[in-house]
């Protein structure tokens, strides 16, 4: 196809009855993504904001308990596996 069908194809569709009609809606369209995306930054800052002073907090020393209690477990497997 050559580049002056293209252009031709692409006027025949810009000049079409269905796509006039979504001309005017494509503005419309654009702003409700912007303010989709608007939205979908102040959400992340916002919880972003709000878990960075959850990670900051200290971990209790009953969940540090529970964590060394299952790497000894699990090093108990590895050595029963292996023959240790």
């Amino acid at each position: 196809m050559g580049r002056e069908t293209q252009l031709q194809d692409c006027d025949a569709v810009k000049n079409s009855p269905e796509t006039k009609d979504t001309k005017v809606e494509m503005p419309a369209a654009q702003e409700g993504r912007r303010v989709i995306r608007a939205r979908q930054r102040a959400i992340g800052r916002e919880l972003r904001r709000f878990f960075d002073g959850v990670a900051k907090e200290p971990i209790p020393e009953e969940f540090l308990d529970l964590l060394r209690q299952m790497d000894h477990e699990t090093e108990d497997s590895l050595s029963s596996r292996q023959g240790g």
